[in-house]
């Protein structure tokens, strides 16, 4: 676990003007009944040693899970969206960090469908959700709409919005991001590409960090890419991920092989420095997908 350090400010920073906003296109935010309202988290005021005004403690238990939704082969449960929807719901409702089983009051989900979104909306009342479809994402099965990613919090989720992020022409990654008011939090989540290549995921690591700004964050998603990748610069500069050991570069594998063997990490939670952290990944086999949740208690 790591130990806690100042906290610093929250503001929502523009993104650079390489980042386009997008405007929402299928099944997108606006598309989802019971979203969040268009006010954001209101910004602190620091002090010049660097602590925030007005943000209290809260402790905050997130995961990020690809939990590939695609009907496509090679995905466990990309046919069966019921089944894979009844999975993910268990993993928010009982996932293991440090040793603990707890509920998540945070997810961010990659490779999920629109109608997975529009179901946790039901049976999960208090949540608030967020969706946005992959630009050149594919239908998932049995009419469940669009191939996306998704920010749930048990919190109000205020201004989410979807970006693209630079990349070469013909392609559109997103980042999804939102402000939890009650958290003082901006929350953010992306799914990247490993066929874009380093110079472009760089570009889009720095994007990220514009769109997540300096205070108080929970940044995350499928990364495609190895801690030790200098494309991942500039998340590892301005923020620590949950699965680091100090300075260094670390963390548990994310991504299974056919055999369900954990091969590499792709997955990653970004957090403010000032948090103190405890992060876990399953070490067995998860067979609703081809990634393994990464769930952290996050204590800001």
């Amino acid at each position: 676990m790591r130990s806690p350090r100042a906290l610093i400010p929250l503001f929502s920073v523009c993104a650079a003007a390489a980042v386009v906003t997008a405007a929402a296109t299928g099944a997108g935010i606006g598309d989802i009944p019971g979203g969040g309202d268009s006010a954001r988290a209101d910004g602190t005021v620091a002090h010049a040693d660097g602590a925030a005004v007005g943000a209290h403690p809260v402790t905050i238990n997130a995961m990020t899970w690809n939990v590939c939704g695609d009907a496509e082969p090679g995905c466990p449960l990309g046919t069966d969206p019921a089944g894979l929807g009844k999975k993910i719901v268990q993993r928010m409702k009982a996932t293991e960090v440090g040793g603990r089983t707890v509920s998540t009051n945070a997810v961010l989900l990659q490779e999920v469908c629109e109608g997975h979104v529009r179901g946790f909306k039901k049976t999960l009342g208090k949540w608030s959700w967020a969706f946005a479809p992959l630009p050149k994402g594919p239908d998932c099965a049995r009419g469940q709409g669009r191939l996306g990613v998704a920010i749930g919090t048990d919190a109000p989720l205020t201004h989410a919005e979807e970006t693209e992020l630079p990349a070469p022409a013909g392609r559109a990654p997103l980042a999804l991001c939102g402000d939890v008011p009650s958290w003082t939090t901006r929350v953010c989540v992306t799914q990247l590409d490993p066929a874009e290549g380093d110079d472009w995921r760089h570009k889009q690591a720095n994007a990220l960090v514009d769109l997540a700004g300096p205070g108080r964050v929970l940044v995350g998603g499928d990364l495609a890419d190895v801690p030790d990748s200098p494309s991942l610069d500039p998340l590892y500069e301005a923020y620590a991920e949950c699965d680091q050991t100090g300075s260094s570069r670390t963390g548990a594998n994310t991504r299974q092989n056919w055999q369900g063997t954990a091969v590499d990490k792709t997955d990653y939670l970004f957090t403010t420095r000032s948090a103190a952290v405890s992060c876990s990944v399953p070490n067995t086999r998860t067979a609703a997908s081809d990634h393994r949740p990464l769930s952290a208690a996050v204590r800001y």
